[in-house]
Parts: structure tokens; sequence; C-alpha cells
């Protein structure tokens, strides 16, 4: 079975810690450890979020002084890769001792029309104060708004077109090389109408919606979404809160999730089971075995089977 595996950027960095490198090598070790037992007998393609790591990256640009500029979203998201797929790729390595394994460095087709270019909604970076966020944007010209805890920077998000390492990426499957590729959402870029030339755009793309459309183009049979809950909740964070453990892509998508958490994770399973009629599931990271298996998580699927 072919599975596409979307990571959260917190599975590296969690929410309160330290950016530091050491603290990112040893969250990646429980990573590999989750994804380990799926590799036996599973095709995998890894993707991973990247808020915290950009953001990180981002703030260092933004106070270098020895810059004329700031780095831009689409570079600094070529780091993240980079950075993230070098921990991917290393502790794989060790938990898959003579499984082959590449991290490709991928670049996303947006939309320079994209209407999310005017409408910063894509949370980065780390949680902040209102005081020191407000601050932070009257000095480097950032947007912010309000998130879990405090008040963190806002990008544009356009939504995925295509890949341009898609061909790649499959020559690489057909070798049984498990990748990783597309983190961040991948390297945002557009294409000129005339010429095709490529140029980055100041934008970071959901890795949700990435892993959907990567999970189509790819032709996977499983997508896994993996983050910190054990399951999708209905009402979540009221008395009224409730698992939901089966669910169709209308049923699901009528749930209402906010955009800044579970929405983008809903949507992005739906996408690809009403797409392509495969399975998807939403859940913890530590139970990413069980999950495929059936015996935890939010499973989505075409239709539900009655007894």
């Amino acid at each position: 079975m072919r599975i596409v595996v979307a990571l959260g950027g917190n599975a590296l960095l969690h929410r309160g810690e330290r950016p530091d490198a050491e603290i990112q090598t040893a969250n990646i070790v429980r990573v590999a450890t989750a994804i380990a037992a799926l590799a036996q007998d599973n095709e995998l393609v890894i993707t991973h979020g990247n808020g915290p790591q950009i953001g990180m990256l981002a703030m260092e640009s933004a106070s270098d002084h020895a810059l004329s500029a700031p780095y831009p979203l689409d570079l600094l998201g070529a780091q993240t890769q980079g950075l993230i797929g070098s921990l991917l790729v290393r502790a794989l390595h060790d938990a898959l001792p003579g499984r082959k394994i590449a991290s490709v460095v991928t670049h996303t087709l947006v939309r320079a029309d994209d209407p999310a270019f005017a409408r910063p909604d894509k949370f980065v970076g780390q949680v902040y104060s209102r005081e020191h966020a407000r601050a932070l944007a009257r000095e480097h010209g950032w947007h912010i708004a309000q998130d879990t805890g405090g008040w963190r920077r806002v990008v544009p998000s356009p939504a995925p077109e295509r890949f341009l390492e898609t061909p790649t990426i499959h020559d690489l499957l057909a070798c049984d090389t498990l990748v990783v590729c597309a983190g961040g959402g991948g390297v945002p870029v557009v294409a000129d109408r005339v010429t095709g030339g490529l140029s980055g755009a100041e934008a970071v793309v959901d890795k949700d919606l990435t892993a959907a459309l990567l999970a189509e183009d790819l032709k996977a049979d499983f997508l896994l979404i993996l983050t910190d809950v054990p399951c999708v909740y209905a009402d979540f964070g009221t008395p009224e809160q409730r698992p939901v453990l089966d669910v169709t892509p209308t049923e699901l998508r009528r749930g209402g999730f906010p955009a800044g958490s579970m929405g983008p994770k809903a949507e992005a399973a739906a996408r690809f089971v009403a797409r392509t009629g495969g399975l998807a599931a939403i859940g913890a990271l530590d139970a990413a075995y069980e999950i495929v298996h059936g015996r935890s998580g939010t499973l989505v699927r075409p239709d539900l089977t009655v007894s």
C-alpha cells in the first residue's frame, strides 16, 4: 500500500519549546519510531510542516543587520526543507537499516493571482504577547493575528496547483525508496505566463492541502495526517466535545473546524477521499501504525458501511 504521511511542524518543535537544534533532533527520533513500523510493509512518502522553523529563520533574517533585506519566504522554505529533511533522513536511516531513503527539495506551483496573497492567514513562528507582536509588525511590516495562547505572524497561503518534482518522486518510489518531499508545502513558485520562467512567491503553502494533492498525484492508497490529538473532535473544547471516529467527506466538511488548527487537516482528508476514492485518517503521531490498521484515529472513507 502506498501511504502519504503528513507530519505537523510541531512534530519537530512542540509548542513552548526552545527552537534549539538538540531539541528538534531529539523530537525527530520519536517521529522515526512511529513511522518505522509502517515502512516495513508499505511504500511511504513523508511530508511535513515548517511553521515553527520558518518563523524562526524569518526572525533571524529580519534581525540580521548584515543583510540589506530579509530573505524571502520561498528561500526560507527551501532552507526548512533541507533542515527537516536531513533530520528525518538521518533518524529513519537508523530506524530502518538498509532502506533506501531520499529527501527531495520540492517546488510547488501556485497562481500569481491567488486571492490568498491579499489575505494573509497562515500562522508561522512563535507565539507573542499582543504588545510584542504589534511591535514586531511595526518594525518588520508583518501581519499578525491572534492564535491559541497569544499572537503570531500570518503570511499568505496560496493553494497548491502542482509539483515540479512529481516525475522524480515517481522514479524514486519505483526504486523502493522512502521519499521525504514537499516539506512546508514545498517552495512556492509562480510561472511567467509567456516564458514559463519561475520566480519565488512570498508565501507558505499549507502542508495539509499539499499532502492531499501530493497523495492524489502519486496515486496513493492512503493519506495519513498525524497531529497532536488522538482523533478529530466535534465541538472541540466545549462540554459537548465528542470524538469523530468514522466519517465521510461530506460529513467531515460539515464540522466547521477552525481554520487555524483542524480545518485544513479535515479539508485535506475530505478532498483526497472525495477525489480518489481512497482512504484518509487523522490522529496522533505515536499511534500511526494503529491508525492505518483501523484501531485509532478518525477514518475518512467514501461511504459508510451500513450493518
